[in-house]
């Protein structure tokens, strides 16, 4: 099944529909996303290895859940689906944080371009990786996870990073 990415204007009103793969290129049109950053009850953050057959920065370690809304999907039923699609947890409290975040970042020829709102969920369902979505996990607490990407932010997706400072600078976390 194809799946299709909302394309929209600076004012994050919609324009249309792309297909996801082919929206994906060295020219991609501003779309909308998401962001999931998943917590449990230690305080610590689940963190995703984006498969390697992924055509966007395979192999990359990344925050819990990314992905793009459907067509009249908010960006947390949004989360709940791919959530449920490539870890398997379906038991989630999931809130906004960030619900203007936008960004474009370039690598290996693909453009990301789009407005990411940002969201916090809370479960201790245990994760059941989507081998076509997921690569690796890894459960790594908040502390940690600030000193990882302060000493060693390469191999970590660049929104996920920035959207980590902005958690940060915004004390939502």
């Amino acid at each position: 099944m194809n799946e299709y990415v909302v394309l929209v204007n600076f004012r994050n009103e919609p324009l249309g529909t792309m297909e996801k793969l082919a929206a994906h290129s060295r020219n991609t049109p501003l779309h909308r996303g998401f962001s999931l950053f998943l917590f449990n009850d230690k305080e610590e953050l689940l963190l995703q290895q984006r498969s390697l057959t992924k055509k966007t920065w395979p192999g990359i370690w990344s925050n819990s859940v990314c992905g793009h809304p459907m067509l009249g999907e908010t960006p947390i039923e949004a989360a709940h689906r791919r959530l449920a699609f490539e870890l398997g947890i379906t038991d989630t409290e999931i809130s906004m944080a960030l619900p203007d975040y936008r960004y474009r970042v370039e690598k290996d020829g693909i453009v990301e371009n789009e407005i990411c709102p940002v969201m916090i969920g809370f479960s201790n369902a245990l994760p059941k990786p989507n081998p076509d979505e997921v690569e690796a996990i890894r459960w790594i607490s908040w502390k940690d996870w600030l000193v990882e990407i302060k000493n060693n932010p390469i191999g970590y997706s660049p929104w996920c990073i920035e959207e980590t400072t902005l958690l940060l600078k915004n004390k939502k976390i």
